[in-house]
């Protein structure tokens, strides 16, 4: 009997002190978030875009403010902000681009190529939309966006200057270009 004491005494100190670890010294893996991206456009463009703290790089873009817009076309206000968003690129030709973000169906998967072009048909938007799994990512590391629509203004130097979350009105859409854009 005073032998099995001894003997589970030692077994449970030297399991103690031993644990179930190796011997080799032990790596914590720290796994490195993606930050560039490239997506392509429902007009088959690629846009390379790259993404750090306060700052969006789209690399075709560059020297231009660029409109962040996320949204889905299941949202009744991401529906209503398109004609605006039209107008802003008509009126800022050539120094605003607006990027879509499509963030997918309700159930969480994308739409096919040909739902997202019919719905851009049907509502004539006039900016290039993405439609890609790698748009939720974007999504967590430029806000993270917890509601749609929501927006993010760049300014030139690739500077997230202004979020907006919900339908903006398009005159205050303006006056933050005209100031992203130095005027």
């Amino acid at each position: 009997m005073q032998f099995k004491k001894i003997a589970f005494l030692i077994i449970s100190v030297t399991l103690l002190f031993t644990g179930c670890g190796s011997k080799d010294e032990k790596k914590e893996i720290i796994k490195e978030k993606q930050t560039k991206f490239t997506l392509q456009t429902h007009e088959l463009k690629n846009l390379n875009i790259e993404v750090k703290k306060e700052q969006v790089s789209i690399e075709e873009l560059k020297g231009k403010a660029v409109l962040l817009n996320f949204w889905a076309t299941w949202c009744p206000p991401c529906r209503a902000e398109i004609p605006h968003l039209n107008n802003l690129k008509k009126k800022y030709k050539g120094q605003l681009e607006i990027v879509g973000f499509n963030l997918g169906k309700k159930d969480g998967t994308l739409l096919s190529q040909e739902e997202l072009n019919r719905f851009i048909e049907e509502y004539e938007i006039e900016y290039p939309i993405t439609n890609s799994d790698d748009n939720l990512k974007i999504a967590t590391l430029v806000g993270p966006v917890q509601s749609i629509p929501s927006m993010f203004l760049i300014d030139p130097n690739g500077k997230i200057v202004q979020k907006y979350v919900g339908i903006v009105p398009e005159e205050m859409l303006e006056l933050d270009i005209d100031e992203a854009l130095g005027k």
